[in-house]
C-alpha cells in the first residue's frame, strides 16, 4: 500500500488559485520586458536614422561647399556627388551623364575601372527604354530597377560588361529641361535601394542641377564680359587704325578665334577668279596657297561658297559628316571638323566671309555665332571706311594735280604776257608743275611762230639752236 505523502501541498483548488495569481502577476512583467526590448529597438532605429540623417546632411553640406568653391569646375562637383552617393547608399558604382540635346554623354564616374569608363565614353546613350538612364531621360522621372535580369526591356550593353543587378537612375532637371542623368547600381546581388536612399540621390541630382545652372550663368556672364571687352578692343583698334585695314582685320580674326575657342580663323574675299585671305589666324601657308590656286567655287561644296551664294550664316557641325561638303583636299590639309562661316554684307550683298574652324567635332554655340556676326559687321565697317578713305584720297590727289596744272598754266601765260616776242626760260618748279614727265619742254607762243623753251633740269644747258629754230605749227 502506498503511502500518501504528507507534504504541505495545498489542495488542487488552492493550487489553481495560486497558479492563477502567479500568472496574473507575471504578465505585466513580460509586457514590461517586451516594452523595454521594443523601446531599445526603437531607440536603436531612431539612433541609426539620426546618424544617417546627420551623415546625409554632412554630405549635402560638403557638396554645397564644393559647388561654392568650384563654380567653374563641374567635374569636381560631379565627382563629389558620385562619391557621396556610393558611400551613403552602399552602391558599387556611380556615374553622371550630361545631356547635349540629343545624347547622354559620360561626365563623371566614381569607383569605376578605367576601361569601363573608356567604354562608356564611347557609348553615348539615347533616350529610350533600353536602360535605366535612357528611361530616366525619356520619362523625366526616377527609374528604379530591382533586378535588370528580370526586366524584359533592359538591353543596355553594360550588363554584358559587368554583373549589374540593381540600378537606380535619377534625371537631373531644371524644371522640365533635361540636363543629365545620375546612376548608381549594385553588382552581383539583387539589393533594392531604400526610399531614403532614393530620396538622397534625388537630392544630389537637384544639387547637380544647381551646379550646372550656376556654372552656365557664370560662364554666360564671363563670356559676355569677354565679348564686350573684345568688342571694345576691336573698336579701339578701328579708331586708332582707321586707315590701316590690315591691322583691323587681323585683330578681328584673332579675337574671334580666341573667344570662340577656334584653332583657325580667316577673312576671305573674292579677288578675280579666286579667293584671297584678307586676314589669317592659324591657317597654314599650304592652305593659303591651296585656296589661292582654286577658282571661287559655286554650289554647296565648300563653306565659303555656301555663305557667299546664300548670303547667310552657315554652320557645319562636322565637315566629314556633311554629305554636301566636297572640299576634301582642304579638309585633309587643315584637319578641321566643325566649321562656321558668316557673310560680310554691304547693303545685303556679300563682299567676303569670316570663317572659324575647329579640329574636333564641337559645334559653335548661339552666343559664339552671335559674336562672330558682330565681328563680321565690324569688318564690313572697317572695309567700307578704308574704301571711302582711299576714294577720298584719290579724289584729293586728282584735285591737287588739276589745281597744280591750272596754276602752272596760269603762271606760264603770265610769263608769256609779260615778255612778248622774247624767248622765255621757264623756272624749274614751273615746268615741273606743268607736266608729270621727268623731262619735258615748255612750248611757248611768240609773235611769229612757236619756239621751243627749256627743260626744267637745267636752263643753261638748252641749245641755242633749239631755242631759235622755228617749229611748225
Amino acid at each position: 500500500m502506498r503511502r500518501r505523502r504528507t507534504s504541505s501541498r495545498k489542495p488542487a483548488k488552492a493550487r489553481q488559485a495560486t497558479k492563477a495569481k502567479r500568472g496574473a502577476a507575471s504578465e505585466p512583467a513580460r509586457n514590461r520586458r517586451v516594452s523595454a526590448l521594443t523601446e531599445d529597438t526603437e531607440v536603436a532605429r531612431l539612433a541609426h536614422e539620426l546618424a544617417e540623417a546627420r551623415e546625409q546632411q554632412t554630405a549635402t553640406s560638403e557638396i554645397l561647399e564644393v559647388i561654392s568653391r568650384s563654380a567653374f569646375d563641374l567635374k569636381v562637383v560631379f565627382e563629389t556627388v558620385a562619391e557621396s552617393s556610393v558611400r551613403l547608399c552602399g552602391a558599387n558604382r556611380a556615374f553622371i551623364y550630361r545631356f547635349d540635346g540629343e545624347l547622354l554623354r559620360l561626365a563623371a564616374a566614381f569607383n569605376a575601372p578605367q576601361k569601363l569608363q573608356e567604354w562608356l565614353e564611347q557609348k553615348p546613350i539615347r533616350a529610350g527604354r533600353q536602360g535605366a538612364a535612357a528611361r530616366a531621360a525619356l520619362e523625366r522621372r526616377t527609374i528604379h530597377i530591382p533586378d535588370v535580369l528580370a526586366d524584359p526591356e533592359y538591353s543596355w550593353g553594360v550588363k554584358d560588361v559587368e554583373a549589374i543587378r540593381t540600378v537606380l537612375a535619377v534625371p537631373i532637371l531644371k524644371g522640365d529641361e533635361l540636363l543629365g542623368v545620375m546612376i548608381i547600381y549594385h553588382l552581383e546581388e539583387v539589393r533594392p535601394f531604400t526610399n531614403n536612399q532614393i530620396d538622397l540621390v534625388e537630392t544630389f541630382a537637384d544639387q547637380a542641377a544647381i551646379a550646372i545652372e550656376n556654372t552656365r550663368l557664370l560662364n554666360e556672364l564671363r563670356e559676355s564680359l569677354q565679348q564686350q571687352t573684345a568688342t571694345s578692343d576691336v573698336l579701339k583698334v578701328i579708331s586708332r587704325s582707321a586707315f590701316d585695314l590690315q591691322v583691323v582685320l587681323d585683330a578681328l580674326v584673332e579675337s574671334a578665334a580666341r573667344l570662340c575657342e577656334a584653332e583657325m580663323a580667316a577673312i576671305m574675299r573674292p579677288q578675280g577668279a579666286t579667293f584671297s585671305f584678307a586676314a589669317n589666324y592659324g591657317f597654314s601657308q599650304q592652305m593659303v596657297e591651296l585656296l589661292a590656286a582654286k577658282p571661287v567655287p559655286t554650289g554647296r561644296g565648300t563653306l565659303a561658297a555656301r555663305v557667299l551664294n546664300e548670303a547667310r550664316t552657315v554652320h557645319i557641325p562636322d565637315a566629314l559628316a556633311d554629305p554636301e561638303y566636297t572640299s576634301v583636299e582642304m579638309q585633309r590639309v587643315g584637319r578641321y571638323r566643325s566649321c562656321l562661316g558668316v557673310p560680310l554684307l554691304r547693303e545685303g550683298t556679300p563682299i567676303g566671309v569670316i570663317i572659324l574652324v575647329r579640329t574636333t567635332v564641337r559645334p559653335f554655340t548661339d552666343k559664339q555665332i552671335e559674336l562672330v556676326t558682330t565681328f563680321a559687321d565690324q569688318a564690313v565697317i572697317a572695309i567700307e571706311n578704308a574704301r571711302l578713305f582711299e576714294a577720298e584720297q584719290a579724289r584729293t590727289r586728282e584735285l591737287a594735280e588739276a589745281l597744280e596744272q591750272q596754276t602752272a598754266t596760269s603762271e606760264v601765260l603770265q610769263v608769256i604776257s609779260s615778255s612778248p616776242g622774247e624767248p622765255v626760260s621757264a623756272e624749274p618748279g614751273l615746268a615741273t608743275c606743268y607736266c608729270t614727265m621727268e623731262t619735258h619742254f615748255v612750248w611757248l607762243w611768240c609773235t611769229a611762230h612757236r619756239r621751243h623753251g627749256t627743260t626744267w633740269h637745267d636752263v643753261n644747258r638748252c641749245s641755242a639752236c633749239v631755242r631759235t629754230a622755228p617749229l611748225a605749227v
